[in-house]
């Protein structure tokens, strides 16, 4: 019995069977041809490399070659000097130099010595092959010299010989290959992402979201001033904490104690007991609203970044500010904590990123690529990369000294979180409601979400202000202007049949920075 399938699936499947079928030949370069590669290529040798082609060779080298004559594509004219003689060796005299110190170097002072016949011969007789290379390269910035003192005409050898040539031996040189243009590597299949849970409970815009280490529940701060504590698998309110004056921008908890951490725009940056549900602990020192906040992963230490353009690091036990990041020039927005160097990694609206070394309290690398306001900043758990989230664009980055690795664009909105799991999945939440899914190693945006606001709510009120995974990653949290958490999972029922990638091996274009 034949298996019914819908229209829908079956356009999908001889879509991706045309596919793969036609996958192979795309984008694939056209053959060269000999005649006008060759051309191209004598031209090319001729501009770039036309200072050196007299250069003197080795007759070694030429014989590993097959002769002078040979294997010469481009018809250059070949010089014939010693053609009768067996001299391995070219035997040089020195450059030319003063007499004596603090005599200037003219025409009329310049020493030079020439060896002798029998030095030379002894010189040629004692050099080793490997060395008598080494020392043809070294005195070739004398060919003039070599031309006028040696006595000894020059040779050359193929233009294709002589230039690729390196010193430290017969490299091609990549100036003279064909290049292949760079393609976009097909991305990793990731199954869509669907809103399975809405959680309503705050009475103000949900700004901070974090999920505690156990992954038993997970807790939100918001504009309405508390603190409140879920329960992951069920979405029920646990406790709500009330302590903070203001709205609540960041929440994290401890994984190496029974603390919650939070800030918010009091100024305020506090510690509570779990154990007991009471503030134990305040850092002070903030001169405006505390915008984030990030544990270090391996010893007791806060960091919090602040609207004042500063980043402060605190001593969890003592309370005490031990450095105060400064360099910014306008609010930072978000830090992040690693255990490896750079260990402080700092986003803010001067459009900067900064790398800090945490024992200097010092600028260690400042990224200056974006052109607006930096907002979201987040590490990748597995590789040692990050990436940054602006209007402009999310740009990723390798540590240890930021150097830039791609752009991924199409998300254009104000990016206010991101948030990426093993698999490769990022996640980026943005201030119109907009949620873009990208695969981390090719830059591909696979999903977008724009989910429907809460009935009741405006539509202006459509905004993420956080997402997090949880800590098995298959549970995707978003915290939202229209006073949610959203909830999402992978659609289990989504195969790369039903929802194949469409994506085109295309030519990368260099993206400007």
């Amino acid at each position: 019995e034949v298996q019914k399938h819908s229209v829908h699936t079956l356009v999908f499947r001889s879509l991706k069977r045309t596919h793969d079928m036609f996958v192979a030949d795309n984008a694939k370069p056209i053959p060269l041809d000999d005649e006008s590669h060759k051309v191209k290529m004598a031209v090319k040798l001729r501009t770039e490399y036309g200072s050196v082609l007299h250069m003197p060779t080795l007759k070694e080298n030429l014989r590993e070659k097959g002769g002078p004559n040979t294997g010469d594509p481009y018809g250059h004219k070949q010089y014939s000097g010693n053609q009768g003689q067996e001299l391995e060796y070219l035997i040089t005299g020195t450059h030319p130099y003063p007499p004596g110190p603090g005599v200037a170097l003219t025409a009329d002072t310049k020493v030079q010595r020439m060896p002798s016949e029998s030095a030379a011969q002894s010189l040629a007789v004692a050099l080793p092959a490997s060395q008598s290379r080494l020392d043809a390269n070294r005195t070739a910035a004398g060919v003039g010299d070599i031309y006028r003192h040696a006595g000894i005409s020059e040779r050359s050898q193929p233009p294709g010989m002589s230039v690729a040539m390196v010193e430290a031996g017969g490299n091609k040189n990549s100036a003279l290959m064909a290049k292949k243009a760079p393609t976009m590597p097909k991305p990793q299949w990731h199954p869509p992402w669907k809103l399975y849970r809405v959680i309503s409970g705050h009475l103000g815009w949900v700004r901070c979201i974090a999920v505690e280490p156990g992954n038993q529940w997970f807790v939100t701060g918001s504009a309405d001033r508390t603190i409140k504590i879920w329960d992951l698998a069920s979405g029920k309110l646990k406790l709500s904490l009330t302590g903070h004056i203001s709205t609540v921008r960041g929440v994290i908890v401890s994984a190496r104690s029974p603390y919650l951490f939070s800030c918010g725009e009091d100024k305020q940056v506090k510690c509570w007991d779990l154990e007991y549900n009471k503030v134990i602990r305040h850092y002070h020192g903030h001169l405006s609203a505390v915008y984030g906040l990030d544990l270090h992963p391996t010893i007791d230490v806060l960091v919090t970044c602040s609207r004042d353009s500063t980043a402060r690091i605190w001593d969890v036990r003592t309370k005490a500010s031990v450095h105060t990041l400064s360099g910014h020039t306008n609010a930072v927005a978000t830090v992040k904590c690693q255990a490896a160097e750079p260990q402080i990694i700092t986003g803010s609206h001067d459009t900067t990123i900064r790398l800090w070394d945490l024992v200097a309290g010092k600028t260690r690398v400042t990224l200056t690529n974006h052109k607006k306001s930096v907002r979201a900043v987040v590490l990748h758990p597995r590789h040692y990369t990050f990436a940054s989230g602006s209007p402009d664009n999310i740009k990723q980055w390798k540590f240890p000294d930021g150097n830039f690795i791609q752009n991924l664009s199409g998300h254009n909105a104000i990016i206010n979180t991101l948030a990426v799991n093993s698999d490769g999945v990022l996640v980026s939440g943005a201030d119109n409601g907009t949620m873009h899914l990208w695969d981390w190693r090719t830059g591909y945006n696979f999903q977008r979400v724009h989910a429907a606001v809460q009935p009741g709510s405006l539509d202006s009120e459509s905004g993420i202000f956080a997402c997090v995974f949880d800590q098995s990653e298959s549970r995707l949290l978003t915290a939202e202007a229209d006073k949610t958490i959203k909830v999402y999972k992978e659609d289990d029922t989504a195969t790369e049949e039903t929802h194949p990638v469409s994506w085109k091996p295309e030519i990368i274009k260099r993206k400007r920075f």
